[in-house]
């Protein structure tokens, strides 16, 4: 008995292992194709009106990609189908009454957005000169909110059965299906040939989780009615709450940027599109662990939650302010090597830099919110908390943007989602603390601490080297090469020797 106590959780490790790098490897691969597309998308189409439109539209799918895929979806549905894979009839009853009625109703809001485009470009950016190609480009982008939704269920299901590979193979879809449409129609459409790609990627997102799907489905047997599946109203409507509430940063910087010059929504659009990569990265661990997360909450076991988030804080911690660390001393570097070809110019790549520096700050913050919020709704109770907590957050944002927009730019709008997240993922730590699991903050605290020190160090040692007079003069890719090298050893030697003391304090 001692002998399976003791091996369940070395294979559980392995299992994670196994999950984490099969998921990294597809993400990161759509990950690629989608910076692939941001920079096709600079060359062909630079940074302008053009590409604002494209990008008020493209609101659409960022609202719906973590309300029905990322998000909300995961968080109401893997514990729903974790507690359903207890009972006889499995997931296919739930699937059968929940599936069908989501369809129809997200049918009805695709309908909605695309028959009111012009009245929505105006509320989302009113500050545009032309809405007309925004409100062709809604039209298009509306078909996401139908293929997101679908999508998002399959996921959900899937990566409560641990079947982790379809689900993270969805934005190699998504993106291919945008990059095929823009190579094929945009000499013809112009940015309408992006919007008409986001539709078509939609729809191939679920066409690779198809097969995998129906197989979870042929394991169940049919039954009448879900036993549990009464409880997800309650649940959906926080974390839907929740998800707008925190998408909605995007929203006022979107509308604060239309006023400010021509293609300042697009600076902060591809720097944000860089700031993301390293808490997506992050947190495709807690993506693994949530299906966990969920089981440790539905058997009442508190200490393993506390275990598991305890964990997981520490490890998203490490990869985002090393992330950090390398994007603020190289951000000049990376955005003129990814963007600054074709119409994109070099004071486009220069304003972009600057506000991919200030968004960095931010990123810790989006990265724990995220995690704070898995471990609240990975019960079985609806709960306000996180949305409470991104509500303040978000009064935070609009405050700070709206009085330093007109005067400092987009580098004032950068600073308050910055500011607003981190405000916001705080208060929802402390919160936790009380509410879910008895978290260390003392334990969690100094090995945040630690991280967060290496990381300066690591950072000002990446600043030194790319401006030193060998270096300054060299191509960006040296330059990057070089800081990137320094970046790491820095940030690696300040942890090895962070470990080393305690140990000959111990000795």
């Amino acid at each position: 008995m001692t002998a399976t106590a003791g091996t369940r959780p070395a294979r559980d490790d392995t299992s994670i292992r196994r999950a984490t790098l099969l998921t990294a490897v597809l993400v990161g691969g759509g990950t690629a194709l989608g910076f692939l597309r941001d920079l096709v998308m600079a060359h062909r189409f630079g940074a302008g009106s053009g590409t604002d439109a494209f990008l008020v539209a493209w609101t659409i799918p960022e609202t719906v990609s973590p309300l029905l895929i990322e998000d909300a979806m995961a968080m109401v549905m893997v514990p729903v189908v974790t507690r359903m894979l207890r009972e006889p009839d499995g997931v296919r009853p739930l699937v059968l009454s929940v599936l069908p009625r989501l369809a129809a109703a997200l049918a009805a809001v695709t309908v909605a957005i695309a028959l009111a485009a012009p009245h929505l470009v105006n509320l989302l950016a009113p500050g545009l000169d032309e809405p007309g190609p925004a409100a062709r480009c809604v039209r298009l982008t509306a078909l996401t909110v139908l293929a997101f939704g679908v999508a998002g269920f399959m996921s959900a299901t899937l990566r409560a059965h641990h079947r982790f590979g379809p689900p993270a193979a969805i934005y190699l879809a998504y993106n291919a299906g945008i990059l095929a449409m823009i190579a094929a129609f945009a000499a013809p459409l112009g940015i309408t040939s992006a919007a008409l790609g986001v539709a078509c990627g939609g729809l191939l997102m679920i066409a690779v989780q198809a097969p995998a799907f129906l197989r979870c489905l042929r394991g169940s047997r049919p039954a009448a009615r879900p036993s549990v599946g009464d409880g997800v109203l309650g649940a959906a409507v926080a974390v839907v709450f929740y998800t707008l509430t925190r998408q909605s940063q995007v929203l006022v910087e979107r509308f604060l940027g239309s006023g400010l010059a021509a293609g300042s929504i697009s600076h902060l659009n591809y720097a944000q599109k860089v700031g993301q990569v390293p808490m997506v990265a992050s947190l495709l661990l807690v993506t693994v662990t949530f299906p966990r997360l969920a089981r440790a909450s539905a058997g009442g076991d508190r200490d393993q939650v506390r275990r598991r988030v305890e964990s997981d804080l520490v490890v998203v911690s490490g990869v985002v302010l090393y992330a950090t660390a390398a994007l603020v001393a190289l951000a000049p570097q990376v955005i003129e090597l990814l963007f600054q070809h074709g119409r994109f110019t070099a004071d486009d790549a220069d304003r972009t830099a600057l506000v991919l520096r200030v968004y960095m700050l931010g990123v810790w913050g989006q990265a724990m919110m995220g995690l704070s919020a898995r471990a609240f709704f990975a019960g079985s109770r609806p709960v306000w908390h996180p949305m409470l907590a991104m509500a303040g957050g978000l009064a935070v944002t609009a405050v700070l943007g709206a009085a330093l927009a007109g005067t400092v730019g987009t580098p004032a709008l950068a600073a308050a989602n910055a500011t607003g997240i981190t405000v916001a993922a705080l208060t929802l730590l402390v919160v936790l603390r009380k509410r879910v699991a008895p978290i260390s903050f003392r334990a969690v605290g100094r090995a945040v601490g630690t991280l967060l020190a290496a990381a300066c160090a690591a950072c000002l040692a990446g600043l030194a080297v790319t401006r030193s007079p060998a270096i300054a003069s060299s191509p960006p890719l040296v330059q990057l090469v070089a800081g990137g090298a320094a970046v790491t050893a820095v940030y690696a030697a300040a942890l090895v020797l962070s470990r080393r003391r305690p140990q000959r304090e111990a000795s």
